[in-house]
């Protein structure tokens, strides 16, 4: 008998996902027949020396990342496919929005509102923590200076308690990552208030490395087109209605983004 394929699996995105991220590996495993070790990465994916050194042979990853790895270098990585959400706001389409948060307590109620402000986002890597919101700032014509002060959270869940406990005035916070955790611990909801979203965006995808068999990513594309039993409650509990099928035309608005910004000098927001 043939051993069994090893797939080395890593996860770049917010932790309160990562349960679900080992049901889906778990059910590639079942189906397509392979082992599966999946880690939460302790790097930033740019600077993830499994990536970079082409170890690993599938990751969830943030699209922005994504399209800035494959402008240094080209198709390394394939998107296969990304959720699609159940709530109506996404229109049964695989995208996301950054909703602006704020505290409850404060007379903060509009975007022109955070003039002066302090934000915390997650990381200058990310698209929902940070790219989006410097592409409101250029599509508002704000200052480069918008806010009064930023600080860097480290993750999404920290922002979220860092606006909560007044921290900081406000921050991004993509619209899965906080509608879980609005699932997890429903009091927060009393504490935090939307102010503005932004989007809609492509949502983070399960990509593939180029070194695999193009039969083997087929057949993990096609597993989870059609989820089990056993997968299809996991997705339930997370909101995930089905999964998509994704390519590198899909995440090209994120790039367009990126590069608007930092050629209009907005390497750096507050």
């Amino acid at each position: 008998m043939s051993e069994r394929i090893k797939l080395r699996v890593v996860s770049h995105l917010a932790p309160n996902w990562f349960w679900f991220y080992e049901a889906i590996m778990a059910y590639i495993g079942r189906i397509v027949g392979v082992e599966t070790q999946l880690q939460a990465s302790k790097y930033d994916p740019l600077a993830d020396p499994i990536l970079l050194t082409e170890q690993l042979d599938l990751a969830f990853i943030c699209g922005l990342p994504l399209v800035r790895y494959h402008q240094v270098v080209a198709n390394q990585l394939q998107p296969i496919v990304a959720p699609v959400m159940e709530a109506p706001r996404y229109q049964n389409r695989p995208v996301y929005f950054t909703d602006v948060i704020v505290n409850a307590n404060s007379y903060l109620y509009s975007f022109a509102d955070l003039a002066d402000k302090v934000l915390c986002y997650n990381d200058p890597g990310s698209n929902s923590g940070y790219n989006l919101l410097r592409h409101r700032l250029i599509q508002g014509k704000h200052p480069k200076r918008f806010f009064g002060k930023t600080i860097q959270s480290g993750f999404h869940q920290r922002s979220i308690r860092w606006v909560i406990e007044g921290l900081a005035d406000c921050a991004g916070i993509d619209s899965v990552v906080l509608e879980q955790e609005l699932r997890d611990c429903p009091d927060l909801s009393q504490h935090i208030r939307v102010v503005e979203s932004i989007g809609p965006c492509p949502m983070p995808p399960l990509v593939a490395a180029q070194h695999l068999d193009q039969s083997l990513i087929q057949q993990v594309q096609a597993a989870l087109l059609h989820p089990d039993a056993e997968l299809q409650t996991a997705m339930q509990k997370v909101g995930v209605k089905r999964f998509a099928t994704m390519d590198w035309s899909d995440y090209q608005a994120i790039a367009t983004i990126y590069n608007t910004a930092i050629q209009a000098g907005y390497e750096v927001i507050g």
